[in-house]
This record gives structure tokens, sequence and C-alpha cells, in this order.
């Protein structure tokens, strides 16, 4: 993409936006009422309802009817239309949540490291990125909050928050059918219902199950490579007993039963022996013999009592808890033999409790409460190196677990000085105690006997063995002030902080870098924003801006090198330095007349370390801030789409979207490796949706990614002889068409 096409879909979407899924999820009602839908969009960005109009905040919506029509299948495709925002699968698995904003986030999905991006089911945190990568179903909409949201939300939303919010009761008998196929043998069936029962009880129910073939082969082992096969449950009953109060109780199991997703070699590796592994022609294809075996299972329940103690003040308790486990492994260097393979197992639970006070006085509302979260992930990896010991192999165990308990205070009020003029304060106050045990233990053959190898030998004492505890308190305020300029016009300014909490490095190896034994420091983020929002030409063009700095503090990072004797893998986990990021954002949708709209949305990002002290083996401590880049944060992303519908009367309506979004150079970590990271690409897609008379039935056409572009969306540098020159990378989906048919019935 030039820089002018650049240029002209940001200022076009600058001049011309508000959320473009406000606008997608009308398809549902006539045109004429689109623009007052629009405006009346209800979101809980700020833990209570509101307009997203008037809500000072960067927040994009998306309903189930703008899901719906698109296409949307899991919340990675969001990314695709908003700014600033990457969401990924990670390695393994097809469920695990690798999430950025604004160039904050955390990529690896180990037990123990916090992510930067906070993930929401309900209003319940989900801690850990395992299954996280939630596929849409049974959903009411999804709300995507763009920096830091440390007073309402607490720690480890310092990118942001994703907020997955599921359907409610009615108050009539539904049931909802789905079925999808098409490419690469996919069949995906859906069923959900919900059943008043008298009319204060409710109890309603959702399954899904998603299946399609590998995009690739495992050429050593036969089997399908990035395949999906995923069963999704969620169930819930509602409770009613007087007008003022409100009980649900919601239950929800993912189940990944996906082949392991080992990746694609990217570099030839020869062996002592003369044997060479080349680079695979298909991108989706592997040779790898770690074997495919690989299950995701996380589950958890809610239960969620609201008291409206008067028209001003309302009390809601959010109890939850949540546990999964994780058995997998991945094969870097992509060949038969165990040049450097990782089986890994995890567990995790946790427990929140939630208490919440909504106050409405006059000129004065907002939000004030109590969290607590007392929470375990615990796991084991091996590293399996064969050229360590090319007879037997070499195999380091890591092990160990993090326990947290968090609780926080926290209260946000905004307080109307005028008609026009809005001043909302806030803060929170947390409290995190963890503990962390970690044990390093080398061995001579391959694997350890956690993972089958009785025979192992132990190679002297273990590296790494220790138990240690860390607290980490923090207050993170907020304030904003918004002005409404004309009825349909407002801006705002703020000022934010969110932190995510210290830790200790997993994979920590003490023999090699004895200050892992002390963990790391939290990270901090204080950014400065101001945003417009507004409509025009009576209703049909809105749009909504913004423009942030960021001033990000004691990054914590992952440095993995070999050890001081270079037959093995050490990590450093580090507060290495600061960066600044600044940016730009818009999005934004037209409707130049009833039948015909246009969404656009732009963002830019300029990131740079400010000082990034980096410990190199054999040298010590060195700032490298000037051969660093933020990872997984592209320059500029953008979308543009049209939307064309045509009404049939008694036979229906259609609705034909094509849809483009780009995404410019990506660095799949700090250090470049030009063989693993992504340069700019663009994707096309197009949707074309028949809904019948009533919104009774609805048939679909979705072709995704029509140019069949090959993108990474992640990967691994390895290089060298004693890691079998392991350069790996993930790839998104290829071109795809799917079919869906799905009806209500009442």
């Amino acid at each position: 993409m030039s820089l002018n096409l650049k240029t002209l879909l940001f200022v076009g979407a600058c001049a011309a936006s508000l959320s473009p899924a406000a606008v997608l999820a009308q398809t549902t009602v006539p045109a004429q009422q689109q623009a007052a839908s629009v405006e009346e969009l209800v979101v809980t960005a700020r833990r209570r309802e509101e307009t997203l109009k008037d809500v000072p905040i960067a927040v994009s919506a998306y309903t189930a009817a703008a899901m719906e029509r698109t296409g949307v299948r899991d919340i990675t495709d969001l990314q695709k239309t908003t700014p600033s925002l990457t969401v990924q699968a990670a390695r393994g698995s097809n469920s695990t949540l690798i999430a950025f904003i604004r160039g904050v986030g955390q990529q690896d999905p180990l037990w123990g490291f916090d992510p930067g991006v906070g993930l929401y089911l309900d209003d319940v945190y989900i801690a850990r990125p395992q299954a996280a990568v939630l596929d849409v179903f049974d959903v009411q909409r999804i709300e995507v909050l763009r920096g830091p949201q440390g007073t309402l939300y607490g720690r480890n939303t310092i990118g942001g928050a994703i907020k997955y919010v599921t359907a409610r009761i009615g108050d009539r008998p539904e049931l909802d059918l789905k079925g999808q196929f098409g490419s690469y043998g996919e069949h995906d069936e859906i069923a959900a219902f919900k059943l008043p029962i008298g009319s204060t009880f409710g109890i309603s129910g959702a399954v899904a199950k998603y299946d399609h073939d590998g995009y690739g082969t495992n050429l050593n082992t036969h089997n399908d490579h990035y395949n999906k096969d995923v069963l999704a449950l969620r169930g819930s009953a509602e409770w009613t007993p007087r007008a003022d109060l409100f009980f649900r109780l919601s239950l929800d199991r993912v189940q990944d039963d996906s082949n392991a997703k080992h990746g694609h070699r990217e570099a030839t590796y020869t062996t002592t022996s003369g044997v060479t592994y080349g680079v695979l022609p298909n991108v989706y294809d592997t040779l790898a013999g770690a074997g495919d075996k690989n299950k995701v299972v996380a589950e958890g329940g809610s239960l969620l009592g609201q008291w409206e103690m008067s028209p001003a003040f309302t009390f809601k308790s959010i109890t939850a808890f949540r546990s999964g486990y994780t058995n997998g492994q991945i094969d870097f260097d992509e060949t038969p033999q165990p040049f450097l393979d990782i089986p890994a197992k995890y567990r995790d639970h946790q427990f929140t409790q939630e208490l919440q006070m909504l106050f409405n006085v006059d000129k004065l509302h907002g939000v004030a409460g109590v969290f607590y979260m007392d929470a375990t992930a615990s796991g084991a990896f091996d590293t399996v190196l064969l050229n360590g010991s090319p007879t037997t192999g070499f195999t380091i165990f890591d092990g160990g677990y993090v326990q947290t308990k968090s609780s926080s205070i926290y209260a946000d009020a905004s307080y109307d000085v005028t008609d026009q003029f809005q001043l909302s304060v806030g803060g929170r106050y947390t409290d995190d105690d963890k503990t962390g045990q970690v044990v390093r233990q080398q061995y001579l053959g391959s694997r350890s006997p956690a993972f089958g190898n009785a025979a192992a030998i132990k190679l002297g004492n273990p590296n790494t063995n220790y138990t240690n505890s860390r607290s980490f308190r923090k207050f993170t305020p907020r304030v904003s002030a918004s002005y409404k300029i004309t009825p349909d016009f407002t801006a705002y300014a703020s000022y934010g902080q969110g932190f995510k909490s210290g830790g200790f490095d997993m994979r920590g190896d003490a023999l090699a870098y004895p200050a892992t034994v002390k963990g790391y420091a939290p990270e901090t983020v204080t950014t400065y924003e101001v945003g417009l929002k507004g409509s025009v030409l009576d209703h049909t063009l809105n749009f909504a801006t913004a423009i942030f700095n960021s001033a990000y503090h004691d990054q914590q990072i992952t440095t993995q090198y070999p050890n001081v004797t270079g037959t093995a893998i050490a990590s450093v986990v580090d507060n290495v330095g600061s960066s600044t990021l600044r940016g730009a954002e818009a999005q934004g949708s037209w409707r130049i007349v009833p039948d015909f709209t246009v969404n656009a949305t732009a963002s830019y990002i300029d990131t740079k370390f400010d000082k990034y002290l980096a410990f190199i083996p054999g040298t010590g401590i060195v700032d490298v801030s000037s051969q660093r880049k933020l990872q997984n944060t592209p320059k500029w992303t953008a979308s543009l789409s049209a939307t064309y519908s045509h009404d049939f009367e008694d036979r229906g309506r259609i609705a034909v979207t094509p849809a483009l979004s780009y995404r410019s150079f990506t660095q799949q970590f700090e250090t470049a490796a030009p063989l693993i990271d992504q340069p700019s690409y663009t994707l096309y897609d197009l949707d074309i949706v028949w809904t019948s008379p009533g919104d009774r039935y609805q048939v679909g056409l979705h072709g995704k990614n029509l140019g069949d572009e090959r993108y990474k969306i992640g990967g691994y540098s390895f290089p060298g002889a004693t890691f079998a020159n392991s350069i790996d990378a993930f790839y998104g989906a290829p071109r795809t068409v799917t079919v869906s048919v799905s009806g209500k019935f009442y």
C-alpha cells in the first residue's frame, strides 16, 4: 500500500468516523432507523451503562448482528477493524491468546507471566491466555477499550481491555441454530436456546462445535497440521424474584483437541552426517516429530447478584471461579529428530470476588468497588536438545508455580459541572502478593522423567531451585474531562495510568543469571489522550478520533540465549527500561444513501525505546535501545469496507460487503529477525448475506483472505548448530470460503 493511500485512509477516517461496528450492526433494522440506533448503542466501558458516543474513552463496540454479517469467527478477527489492536492465536494451539493494544501486551503464554491486555467474560477477569481465543457465539456485544484501564479494571490492563458480553434471556422462548460449511472440510454446528419459565425465572444454553481439516500436513506423521477441533459450551440461569433484585448463574467450558501447531521451518539446516532439512514449499506443512497430541481445557462459572437499593444506588456482587489445563508440545526444529522439542503441561485455577456500588445522585454518577483474586498457575516443560548429546539427547526440565493473591479498592465518579461539561476522577489501589517456586534441572536423555523418560540421568544439582515471595503495591489514577460542543459533538481529554504486576521467571537459570531468584518488578503505562466524537449530515456521517502519548516504564521482556556452556538455553526476564508511544486513531462510518454505507478505521503509532538494558552473556548489562523495536506493533493499520444492501420486501434483503484490512511491517520480537518478521500486507474479504423478512432466517457467503496472502502471526528464532538452526514461523489462515445458514425459532 502506498503512502498516499495510507494517508487517504487515515484522513478519510478522521473526517468521517464513529464505531464502524455500530453501523454494521444495524442490518436488522430498516435504513431509516439506523442513525438513531447508532446514537443509542450502549456500552459498559466504565462499568456502567452509557451510550458509546458519550464515553470519554477510545472504545470500539461490535454487536452480535455486526459480527454475524461480516463473518467474525473469533476475537482474533477483530484486529482487522480495530485501531491499534493485535490479537492472535499463540504457538501450539488454536486457542491460546496473544494480545497487544497500542504496543503493550504479552507474547509469552507461559504460566506465571501476566498479560498486558485484560480479557473479561461477562465482567469476570480471565487471568490466563490458554483457551482465551473466544469463538463468537451466543454473544450480545464485544467491546475493545484502548489505553490503560488501571482504575476500573485494575492490574494487567496497561494496554487496554477486551470485554466479551454474552446474550441475556428475553421474555419469550427462542432457539437459534446455525451451520457453517466451507473450505478445508469446515463444518461448524452452533445451537443456543433461551427459555423463560414464568415471569421471574429463565434458563439458557449454547453449544458450538468447530471443525476443519488442516491447512497443511505433518509430512512425518501424516496428520493434519493447522486443523481445528474445538467444543464450547455455555449455560445460564436468571432469576428476578422482585423488580429490584436480579441473579444470574453462568457456566462455560472450552475444549480444544486440535493437533499441535508446530509452525514452519524458515531456514535450512544440515546435520554433521550430511542430512539436510530444507524449507518446505507449503508454509502450513511440517516434518515435526515431537507428536501431534494437544489438549487445552478451560472452564468456569460466575454468580452475579444485583440489587437496586433505590433509584440512585445499585449494588452488585460478582463471584467467579475458573480453571484449566494444557497438555501439548511444540517441535521448534520442525524435523523428525528431537533437535529442539518442547513438550509442556500447564494447570491453573482462580477465584475472584468483586463488589460494586453504582450511584447516580443528581449530577454525580459513577461506581466504587472492591476486588479480590486468589489464583495459582503451574506447569512444567522439557527443552530437548539432541545436539547437546548426539547419542542420547540432552534435556532441560523447567517446572514450578506462581500463586497470586490480589486485592484492590477503586472508585470512579463523574460530575456534570454544566449540561455540557463533565469532569471524571478515579483511582484504584492494588496490593499483589506473589509466591513463585522454580526448578530447573538438566538431564542426560531425550525428555525428563516428568515427560515419560524414567531412564533420564540427572546432571548434577538443579541450576535453579528456589521459592520466593514478593509484594507489589500501586495506586493508579484516572482523570478525564468531556465537553459537548454541540449535542452532536463531544470532545474529551484524559490522563490515565495502569500497572502490570511483577513476578518470577519460570525459565530462570540461576546458575547463568543469579538475579533471577529476585524476580522482576511491575510495569507501568501512563497515557495522555484527547479525542473527538460526533455526527454530521443528519447523523449519517459519524466519527471518533483519538490522539495519545504513552510513557511505558520498567518493561518486562524475556530474552533467551545460549547458556554459559553454549549447549543449552538460558532465560532472563528483566525490567529492561522504558519507551515512548505516540499515535492517532480514527474509526467511523458514512451512510451515503440509505442502502450504501462506507466504513473505515485507521491508526498510526510511533514507538521508541528510550532505554533498553540487556544482559549480554560475557559482556554484562548494556543499553541497546538503538537496536531494539517494540514487538507486535505495526506503525500503520487501516481498514476500509463498503456495504450495499437491498430490500426485496416480502423476499427479504441482501447485504454485500467487500472489505480490505492493512497492516504495515511488524517485528515479532524486540530484536530484528528478518526470516520471521512480517512485511506489510493487505487482506481482502467479501461477505454476502441474505436475511429473510422478520429476520428469522439468514444465509451468508463469507470469503476471507481472498488474495490467499501468506502472512506470519508469530515465530521463534534459535539460530546456530546447537539448536539445529531452528527458525520457525506461524501463519495466519489461507483463503477460505464459508457458507453459513442460521434460523431463529420463537
